[in-house]
């Protein structure tokens, strides 16, 4: 079987039209038809199906395009096998959370650039969501990501994912009503405060609500910690923030047990890709030693005074 062929038919699984899958090659809608077509040829299998204006996977092509995944990567481990042993050299392409490259990456790209001067970084910050879709298109070579032990991600059979550390979370609220411990079903007639660029946070706080036995208006999407504690003061809600995290005046942030919360951070790269020189070089530099639990960090909290937002 081509290989060429193989990554048409996975890229048509993930993305669902021709004209998709052409976009992203730069290929033509009818080159990519004939790609697939031929492949089915090879195959001996029927691996695609009309569905109204575009098509869809078989159960032949949604299995042949799971073997894709490991055979590519497979080609792709042999590649870089290859030449394991060469001088890190290249361009590495993160994106990931901005407290992921706070805490992981800029403590030890000025190390890593000296050791390996060949080295470079290009950084960018995404979502957890956002980042999967550029590692499965080949845009990225590593993402910081993370998730919630009640809101575990997704990221799909090409991507390989490396726990790195965990911070508990809690409920932050007005100092003004805190308490020494919480119940959530307290807090049932509050508007909540979420993430608006990842679903996981809304997805933690839905879980935490249903287990107490009601459902969270939530009418806030935030971004910022720094500006989700602003509007807990200011009476808009409350919502979930690192424990660990140093506070502005005003909020306090409540520990959750039963079920406890907690937000883990990974390093994710495409299967058969961690033994690329440059990335396998940061990824040992990432990596939690083996066998030790995962790392609490302090989750950092920047300095308004130095670093003045808008």
């Amino acid at each position: 079987m081509d290989i060429r062929r193989l990554q048409l038919l996975l890229a048509l699984s993930r993305l669902g039209s021709m004209r998709a899958v052409a976009e992203e090659h730069h290929l033509t809608t009818s080159t990519v038809s004939a790609q697939i077509a031929a492949l089915a040829r090879e195959t001996g299998a029927q691996l695609i199906e009309p569905e109204g204006r575009r098509v869809r996977l078989t159960p032949a092509g949604r299995r042949l395009a799971d073997h894709a995944v490991t055979i590519l990567a497979a080609v792709e481990r042999a590649r870089v096998d290859l030449d394991a042993d060469a001088d890190p050299a290249g361009t590495v392409r993160v994106g990931g959370f901005a407290t992921g490259i706070r805490v992981s990456l800029l403590p030890i790209v000025a190390d890593l650039r000296t050791r390996f001067p060949n080295v470079d970084f290009v950084i960018s910050e995404y979502e957890p969501i956002e980042a999967f879709e550029l590692l499965t298109a080949d845009d990225l070579d590593l993402a910081l990501t993370y998730d919630y032990n009640l809101a575990p991600a997704s990221p799909g059979a090409m991507l390989d994912t490396v726990p790195l550390w965990s911070i508990r979370w809690g409920l932050g609220v007005p100092s003004i009503t805190a308490q020494d411990t919480v119940r959530i079903g307290d807090y049932a007639d509050q508007t909540w405060i979420v993430n608006s660029r990842n679903t996981a946070d809304e997805d933690a706080v839905r879980t935490l609500a249903s287990l107490s036995g009601f459902s969270p208006r939530i009418a806030h999407q935030i971004d910022s910690l720094d500006l989700v504690e602003d509007l807990i003061v200011a009476g808009f809600g409350v919502g979930l923030l690192p424990i660990a995290r140093p506070t502005a005046p005003g909020v306090t942030v409540l520990p959750l047990t039963d079920p406890d919360v907690v937000l883990t951070a990974y390093a994710v790269t495409r299967a058969g890709r961690a033994d690329w020189p440059p990335l396998r070089a940061v990824l040992e530099r990432l990596r939690p030693p083996p066998g030790e639990p995962l790392p609490r960090p302090r989750w950092p909290r920047p300095d308004v005074a130095s670093h003045p937002q808008t």
